[in-house]
């Protein structure tokens, strides 16, 4: 019998919700932060001091060996090198993947096994779910060593800013800590092993913000990381009232979704400091850093990252294949998102890697629930949801919901009935929700899928769909 792990925490008074997020996190901390994590770290922190040339020749060193393993243990690439009669050793760097096919998620969702290795150990390897920007959940499996090394790359980043391991950190996620139906703070609970404030997404509108802000001030955490649209929800509460929290944030962080102008402005003027930005996701197929001097540098060393043009739109595309996880085959994977203005050239701050310009895909619009909370973690909700391809939550009036679906061919009753439990995990029962079922979601005008479209949880100066 499957235990319901999620509604026993749900049901469970708020001290013991505290030790469970506690002991959650001391069993990630495992096997995210062994003993030799330190000597991995000094490892890829090495990397960003050699030149273009030796960055270039280390990856494609990587991405021969990878091709090699993908093409002899990964059922999907050996039935392809086969039928196409290519010799996987012709395949010596990135320059020559173009003759290899680009994957998309519905092709590894159509046949998910073949995707992955077949000569991995099962202990050696982690089951990770993702949704990404199109709603469409998406499991695979992951080596440990190479969860170890993306968490590496990404410590490398937030050391060049000065951020250390063990930075006492406030953090506004999509992890849905706390009940959709508690009314009353605590909003937010504690994860001890990393040092962590977790700061529910759901509930965040003007009658329990100063309750927010409350906590903050108490617990004074010099590091503030999340989703921008909810940093952002947070810093226009703090400016409109000339809130005054007491002590300095030093550093503020983002991820998930793509950081706009008017959200970068908001938050610096909030707390002083300017977010920094990151780009990365679970399938490890691509990673691009900020660096001091503002730019967004690709981790050349960690993944094989092509900008494929895009007919529609004329932007580039993030294409990448994973040079860490022997776990499952991603090469040449269509991440989905699209990068805009330099793909190249160096910087002053003398690190390596391309320089991008703005990275586009990763925005989307708020939730608003029907206590006027705004909710910006829809991707969240469909992340365990692999029969469903493509969805997209659209909203016209406070605490209702329309969800269109395009359903897989293994979409069924109970797959709806999973999809409104996910719903409600992080909507509530107040929130009207209506399903909807169509044979493609609406795109805007550059191909891109926004997974929430709402006509009431667009803050001033958001662009539209």
């Amino acid at each position: 019998m499957r235990i319901d792990r999620e509604g026993l925490y749900r049901l469970a008074p708020i001290p013991a919700q505290n030790v469970l997020c506690a002991l959650e996190g001391w069993r990630i901390k495992r096997y995210r932060y062994p003993r030799e994590f330190a000597e991995l770290l000094a490892e890829v922190e090495s990397r960003a001091q050699w030149d273009e040339d030796g960055l270039r020749g280390f990856r494609d060193g990587r991405l021969v060996r990878h091709i090699q393993h993908c093409a002899t243990h990964v059922p999907y690439y050996r039935e392809w090198f086969r039928q196409h009669r290519i010799d996987p050793r012709d395949v010596r760097g990135m320059d020559d993947l173009g003759a290899l096919p680009i994957v998309r998620k519905l092709d590894i969702q159509r046949r998910p096994c073949s995707f992955v290795s077949e000569c991995t150990r099962q202990r050696g390897k982690v089951l990770v779910n993702t949704s990404g920007t199109t709603g469409a959940g998406l499991t695979f499996f992951c080596t440990r060593r190479a969860i170890q090394e993306q968490f590496a790359v990404w410590w490398r980043y937030r050391r060049w800013h000065g951020i250390e391991l063990g930075t006492r950190c406030g953090y506004f996620g999509g992890r849905s800590v706390v009940p959709v139906s508690q009314e009353a703070p605590p909003y937010w609970r504690h994860n001890p092993a990393a040092k962590q404030l977790l700061f529910s997404a759901y509930h965040m509108n003007d009658r329990t913000l100063p309750a927010y802000v409350s906590m903050i001030r108490k617990a004074q955490p010099p590091w503030l990381h999340g989703y921008p649209s909810l940093l952002q929800l947070l810093a226009s509460w703090i400016v409109d009232r000339r809130v005054d929290l007491g002590y300095q944030v030093k550093w503020i962080t983002i991820g998930a979704e793509s950081l706009m102008p008017n959200q970068s402005r908001a938050i610096e003027e909030a707390f002083g400091v300017r977010p920094i930005q990151h780009y990365g996701m679970a399938e490890a197929v691509a990673n691009i850093s900020e660096c001091p001097a503002g730019r967004m540098h690709v981790d050349e060393d960690f993944a094989a990252v092509e900008f494929v043009k895009d007919e529609r739109s004329g932007a580039l595309r993030v294409v990448g294949t994973s040079l860490a996880n022997d776990a499952t085959g991603f090469l040449r994977y269509d991440v989905g998102d699209l990068v805009k203005g330099e793909t190249g050239g160096s910087c002053s701050c003398g690190l390596p890697g391309r320089i991008v310009g703005e990275i586009d895909g990763r925005k989307e619009d708020f939730i608003v629930l029907a206590n006027g909370a705004r909710v910006s973690c829809g991707n969240q909700m469909f992340k365990t949801l692999e029969d469903i391809r493509e969805a997209q939550i659209l909203q016209t009036r406070a605490g209702e919901v329309t969800v269109r679906v395009v359903r897989s061919a293994n979409y069924g009753e109970g797959s709806e009935r999973r999809l409104l439990r996910e719903m409600r995990k992080r909507l509530g029962n107040e929130t009207a929700i209506r399903v909807e079922y169509t044979g493609r979601v609406q795109r805007t005008s550059n191909g891109k899928l926004r997974l929430v479209v709402s006509e009431v949880g667009r803050l001033d100066g958001d662009e539209g769909a």
